[in-house]
């Protein structure tokens, strides 16, 4: 209870700290951080699944373009929600990206292990074809130009002003997960992820719990998606493609699943190694790809778990070392 404490207090520092430091640098980093927020919300949504359910899904960047794009119809042909309708096209994103995830849960929710993996793969390529093929609604390859932000009193053109409100949805965002994962409900997810089977024994209906948790990281998908509309500008097939998925996917895996902020420091690497690394080689993928590849196989627990891992070798040192030192303080024998 004391470390929980302890890592809620960090936590709250680093976010004061975040507050004040990133508006106060250079356009470019303030930049860069509002998008690695709105990422930061993707990687949560999808560490609900992963991390508290034991559900791996490549399907997140369906609903993370539900909500895109249907910020970006709404702006760019009916100039809906650019003022204080916002709020309402936050709240209809989250909803229809929702729906999705229930719709798409129905089929989902029925497999486990690496078929539900290429189900939601399957799902969120189907959700792909439409942005590409459906260019009347979409804009096809081109996508759809959102030119004007919201204008609700404050002026969002201002990057650093864009980054409070980018901010202030990721703080309530984390709040809300984690007091979701703290809850009854939470807690009965981490029961399914360690052993489904002794759940059900024990009178769950482990279907219906993971199908809301399937539908509550569906609903902030869309909510990341939403934000990313206003953030990037432009909203085309690139969003949803299967690479949006497996970076959320890594910056999850990369920061440590089951833990949410884990989520925050793996999308904070990727997009600041992504930024680095691409100024430096015309090969920076590659580089990047290696990356990952030596924390998935060095870092299992990510690096959230780095902690835990040390406190565990130094008992496992503490150990070997006790029974050296009887040894050497037992009598020898005349």
């Amino acid at each position: 209870m004391k470390s929980q404490k302890i890592k809620i207090l960090m936590v709250a520092v680093i976010a004061v700290a975040m507050a004040y430091i990133i508006p106060n640098s250079s356009s470019y980093v303030v930049l860069l951080a509002t998008r690695a927020l709105v990422f930061a919300i993707l990687a949560m949504s999808l560490d609900i699944l992963l991390g508290f359910t034991g559900l791996a899904s490549l399907g997140q960047a369906a609903y993370f373009g539900v909500g895109a794009y249907f910020t970006a119809i709404l702006a760019a042909r009916f100039h809906f929600g650019l003022g204080w309708d916002f709020w309402l096209v936050v709240l209809m994103g989250m909803a229809l990206s929702a729906a999705l995830a229930a719709f798409f849960g129905l089929f989902a929710i029925r497999a486990t292990g690496v078929y539900f993996l290429m189900i939601t793969l399957a799902l969120g390529q189907c959700v792909w074809g439409l942005a590409y093929r459906w260019s009347s609604l979409t804009g096809g390859d081109n996508g759809i130009n959102v030119t004007s932000r919201p204008d609700f009193g404050l002026d969002l053109t201002n990057e650093r002003t864009f980054f409070f409100l980018v901010y202030g949805f990721f703080i309530v965002s984390l709040i809300v997960l984690y007091v979701l994962v703290q809850s009854p409900f939470g807690r009965s997810l981490a029961g399914i992820r360690e052993r489904e089977l002794r759940m059900q024994i024990l009178g769950y209906n482990t279907w219906l719990h993971k199908y809301i948790a399937f539908i509550i990281a569906g609903a902030f998908g869309g909510l990341s998606g939403v934000l990313w509309a206003h953030t990037n500008g432009l909203v085309s097939p690139e969003t949803v493609v299967l690479t949006t998925s497996v970076d959320a996917l890594l910056m999850v895996v990369l920061g440590g699943a089951g833990t949410l902020v884990g989520g925050v420091i793996g999308s904070v690497i990727v997009f600041g190694l992504r930024e680095f690394l691409s100024t430096l080689v015309p090969w920076w993928q590659y580089v990047l790809g290696g990356v990952y590849v030596l924390a998935i196989l060095y870092l299992p627990t990510g690096l959230m778990g780095i902690p835990a891992r040390l406190r565990q070798a130094r008992a496992m040192s503490n150990k070997k070392t006790r029974p050296a030192a009887r040894e050497k303080l037992a009598p020898t024998p005349s």
